[in-house]
């Protein structure tokens, strides 16, 4: 009798683990079960869906559901919900509309994803008020947009100022409304370090965005439909909000189940991905993952994370344990003309909680010669451990050129790269790309001479 790989969740992770377990055990049975419709779908792309960018919402499907099930013979079940674990039966609990049953299984994996964060603001139950976290949510804020006449949005706010507000900002403007973010923190992309942060801000009111710093906001004020938000100082009016302060990982189910939960709040695994209940693994946005700096477990909810995860999963579960890697917490965003991006550790405090001694350093280089036409600034902060001189982290921002210049630095912490290593890389140098010093080898070289 073959073996069954059960799946809780259908997007990144879930699919990814899925279809790599086909392969490479076609006999395997592998059942899905997701409680929603959508499956395999990219949640980064939504923003850009509002903007306009593209009208099909369907274009966010990485694979579409009956190729999973016709082509890679995957038991794909939407509009199934697990709503039980049990690891000493080694079974799930299934509901749908019309049943509820168990499903045994010799492998598991919960690939649950995470849930937006709405604080329990006073009157958040009004209408026009969204997050926006997966397709449902997309098409509801794009209607919203798209309608005219008297109910037509002239006015949003954004609550919290990183990845997704920072990108709804645009798309929202992009439509051509008057937009007010609103973060409680003193700088935008917090994560990102405040070099970032200042840089961001500016672009934004450069872009006629309304940006309220250090602004906690209190509530929303109303009838039936949101007319205003609320903060400690003032009140604005609005037409709609988007509540946009993070997500939780959906450990619920894995809780109540017995399944340990490490310090994020996510599932905690090993390296293959396994919790503490034998033959049952968690990957995606509801799992821990091992910081490749700190080597401690850290909760950061990115689509290569859980693609890769949910990968090494589904081949492990085939008998080929293959763990699923660390992560960087790798990031980059789009605020209108700028580039943004992160990696590894840049704030201090936190490299201090890790057992280091960061010391870092900013610089201002050009993304191009300086006599090449269309180049422009670029700002990187560097980041090292004054101990070893390894680099931990940089974040950087500009027009052009940040993107392949942040995963330079990426593939330096993977290789445990001290700052000297960095400073002679043979970088790639053409006037059209960069100057003769890369910015990357300019931060490097800055660095290097700090640590001396």
């Amino acid at each position: 009798m073959a073996e069954t790989f059960v799946v809780v969740g259908g997007d990144a992770a879930g699919m990814s683990a899925a279809s790599k377990a086909k392969r490479e055990n076609p006999e395997m049975e592998v059942v899905v079960f997701e409680k929603g419709e959508w499956v395999s779908y990219g949640a980064c792309g939504l923003p850009y869906y509002v903007k306009g960018d593209f009208d099909d919402i369907e274009e966010i499907t990485a694979v579409p559901k009956e190729k999973f099930i016709e082509e890679r013979n995957i038991d794909l079940r939407t509009h199934h919900e697990v709503t039980g674990i049990d690891p000493d039966d080694s079974t799930v609990t299934v509901e749908t509309p019309e049943e509820t049953f168990e499903q045994s299984y010799d492998s598991l994996l919960i690939a649950t994803g995470a849930t937006a964060i709405v604080p329990p603001f006073d009157g958040v139950e009004l209408e026009d008020i969204y997050t926006i976290h997966d397709p449902p949510s997309g098409e509801a804020i794009r209607e919203a947009v798209d309608r005219s006449g008297p109910s037509a949005p002239e006015t949003v706010g954004i609550v919290g100022g990183g990845y997704i507000g920072i990108e709804m900002a645009e798309a929202f403007r992009e439509r051509g409304l008057d937009v007010h973010v609103f973060e409680m923190l003193e700088h935008v992309l917090d994560p990102f370090g405040s070099m970032v942060g200042e840089v961001v801000e500016e672009e934004l009111r450069d872009n006629d965005v309304n940006v309220h710093l250090g602004t906690r906001v209190e509530g929303f004020d109303g009838d039936d439909r949101v007319q205003a938000v609320r903060t400690e100082d003032e009140t604005i009016p609005v037409d709609m909000v988007v509540v946009g302060v993070g997500v939780d990982p959906n450990a619920a189910l894995a809780e109540e189940a017995g399944i340990e939960i490490g310090e994020t709040g996510a599932i905690a695994v090993d390296e293959f991905g396994e919790t503490s209940a034998d033959d049952v693994y968690a990957a995606g946005d509801c799992a821990e993952a091992e910081h490749v700096v700190s080597g401690a477990p850290d909760h950061v909810p990115l689509a290569l994370t859980a693609n890769r995860a949910g990968r090494a999963v589904g081949q492990t579960v085939t008998g080929d344990p293959t763990p699923t890697g660390p992560i960087a917490g790798t990031a980059v965003v789009k605020a209108f003309d700028l580039e943004a991006g992160r990696t590894g550790i840049i704030d201090e405090e936190r490299a201090r909680e890790a057992g280091l001694d960061p010391v870092s350093v900013t610089i201002t280089s050009s993304s191009r010669a300086h006599y090449y036409p269309g180049g422009s600034a670029i700002e990187i902060e560097m980041v090292a451990d004054a101990d070893t001189e390894r680099v931990i982290g940089a974040a950087m921002v500009g027009e052009e050129g940040v993107t392949n210049r942040v995963d330079t630095v990426t593939t330096a912490l993977y290789a445990e790269m001290d700052v000297q290593q960095v400073e002679y890389l043979d970088l790639s140098y053409a006037p059209p790309f960069g100057p003769t010093w890369d910015p990357v080898l300019t931060a490097a070289k800055v660095l290097n001479s700090k640590l001396e």
